[in-house]
């Protein structure tokens, strides 16, 4: 496995080692020993799973403290464009995103820790899994419109289907209304 770095502070895209032959392919897609090894200390206590239709945006989506949770992402079938938000004001990179494109193909896996917003934009029919390292607490999720024109985040789908419950999220501006006047 190997760890790399992107421009969101401790945000971490994992590449698989993964094997493969005319039979098809295999790969590792967690391990707690080489997680620890990267000094990475989350633990991991709720798995999720999505399908979603070509032309779908689920997010941006996140729970408050307590009760944050941090994702370790990937596709299972299909592709997606997935997408972090830094919703952390101490953060040099406060307000910004950064996009990964995730396929079943190459394993590719995303690791946004707690204090970002999270969403993705289907590119084709896709199962999407995530591991959690907080429960799902009703009472503390949150949410930020996708169509944010803060954020101006380019999903690339051109007709996007949004379920009614993320076209009425509020805007970046809303959630920190005094962050962006500073």
């Amino acid at each position: 496995m190997k760890f790399s770095k992107t421009s969101l502070p401790d945000v971490l895209v994992i590449q698989p080692s993964v094997f493969g032959d005319e039979r098809g392919h295999f790969f590792e897609s967690f391990n707690e020993e080489i997680w620890k090894a990267q000094g990475l200390t989350s633990r991991f206590v709720q798995d999720n799973q999505s399908f979603s239709q070509k032309g779908v945006i689920r997010g941006l989506h996140f729970q408050n403290a307590p009760h944050a949770q941090g994702k370790l992402v990937r596709v299972v079938a299909g592709r997606v464009l997935d997408v972090a938000v830094d919703l952390r004001p101490e953060s040099p990179t406060f307000g910004k995103f950064e996009l990964f494109e995730l396929d079943a193909v190459n394993g590719t896996m995303v690791y946004i820790p707690e204090g970002f917003a999270h969403g993705f934009a289907a590119l084709e029919d896709s199962i999407f899994q995530y591991k959690c390292t907080g429960l799902y607490h009703k009472a503390s999720e949150g949410g930020l419109r996708w169509d944010d024109p803060f954020l101006n985040i380019p999903w690339g789908v051109s007709e996007p289907n949004v379920s009614p419950k993320d076209q009425i999220l509020p805007t970046f501006e809303e959630v920190f209304p005094t962050s962006l006047k500073s």
